[in-house]
């Protein structure tokens, strides 16, 4: 790679409905948008994806932003790289950071796909020409929830993820499955309960849930063995799952029978597949996590579903779920419950520049 620069560019937008989880609402998304040019002026597009505050993970978007400016693109530029592959181990010095790595090392991949003609997904291996979309809910109010899933349903959904906590657990959950028995139904508790909390998680095996998302500890890996052991509802891990070697260390303790793999949360497209092709191997289904990301995360998601072991519908959707107008053209879209996996070269989808100015509320440009 014949790197001629960097830019990065911070953009802001309002959701078109907020987002609730007990750990608080997001109604306003910021993100970095990365973008890396060669002297053949093929362009990679990558997406920082952390939070403007620390919820989810230790990281938000000013740290992430540090970290490329001062460490990541400096490293990129005084050592170069052949091919993204590369950019993991390149990046290693730099302690955890994951979302800051993901987002350079995915507009790497970009690139790559880009110079080589190919589309992403081909590049990496992937297999699907079209993937299962899928969809959240992050509602407390339950009639109005029940009328966002009806309406994601009409739009043609597969499958629906709803956040729960122990506060309104039972019903919230017992309410959905009378309106839609036969709804491929997840819930996602973002590490709201403990192991003092068996009863109520196994109160909600009846519902035949798809699974439970990250009931247990963010970082926890050894507790959740032992509730997966007392509850029929497989556990999937999301937050748990930051490294090749937690999601091998999960499955040998038997922690989960389900794993999300989002490519920000664990540095990057490379370590997404690794930790992909382990568990497709060990025969644990994968699926795409969201991150209420703008196209140019979700075009990279749709490229890693694609991949043979991702047989669970993920949290990939249109890009009318969030926005009034994307930052990418064309627009990601559902039709008949799937999302076309595209057939371009590098992620398919090109910025949308008119939309991205009016977002975008810092930019900076680095030579190299």
């Amino acid at each position: 790679m014949d790197i001629k620069g960097v830019k990065l560019s911070i953009v802001k937008m309002q959701l078109k409905h907020p987002f609730t989880t007990h750990l608080g609402s997001v109604t306003e998304r910021e993100a970095i948008i990365v973008e890396v040019e060669d002297r053949n002026g093929f362009i990679g597009y990558g997406e920082g994806v952390a939070f403007s505050s620390p919820w989810y993970t230790e990281e938000t978007v000013q740290t992430s932003y540090h970290v490329l400016k001062d460490f990541l693109i400096p490293i990129l530029r005084k050592n170069g790289i052949s091919h993204p592959d590369e950019a993991f181990l390149l990046f290693s010095s730099v302690r955890r950071n994951h979302m800051a790595k993901a987002a350079l090392e995915t507009a790497l991949w970009d690139l790559q796909a880009k110079i080589e003609g190919l589309p992403l997904s081909t590049l990496i291996g992937g297999t699907m020409e079209a993937i299962h979309a899928g969809v959240v809910v992050g509602n407390p109010n339950l009639p109005e929830a029940l009328k966002q899933i009806e309406g994601y349903l009409e739009q043609g959904f597969k499958r629906v993820k709803v956040k729960i906590s122990p506060e309104d657990d039972f019903q919230y959950i017992s309410e959905i499955r009378k309106q839609f028995p036969d709804l491929p139904l997840m819930a996602d508790a973002n590490s709201a309960y403990s192991l003092e909390d068996v009863g109520r998680l196994e109160a909600l095996d009846e519902f035949g849930l798809l699974m439970i998302e990250q009931p247990l500890g963010y970082d926890d890996i050894v507790d959740h063995a032992k509730l997966q052991s007392q509850i029929e509802t497989p556990i999937c891990l999301d937050e748990s799952i930051v490294t090749f070697d937690d999601a091998r260390k999960a499955i040998e303790l038997g922690s989960c029978k389900v794993i999300n793999i989002k490519i920000g949360r664990v540095g990057g497209l490379g370590e997404a597949k690794r930790i992909h092709d382990y568990c497709h191997s060990n025969g644990i289904p994968v699926w795409a996590g969201g991150m209420i990301e703008f196209g140019i995360s979700r075009a990279h998601n749709i490229a890693l579903a694609s991949l043979p072991g991702f047989t669970i519908p993920g949290d990939i959707s249109g890009s009318d779920r969030y926005w009034e107008q994307d930052i990418i053209k064309p627009e990601i879209v559902v039709e008949n419950r799937m999302i076309n996996v595209p057939d371009r070269p590098g992620i398919g989808f090109e910025l949308n520049r008119k939309r991205l100015k009016e977002v975008t509320v810092f930019e900076e440009r680095f030579k190299f």
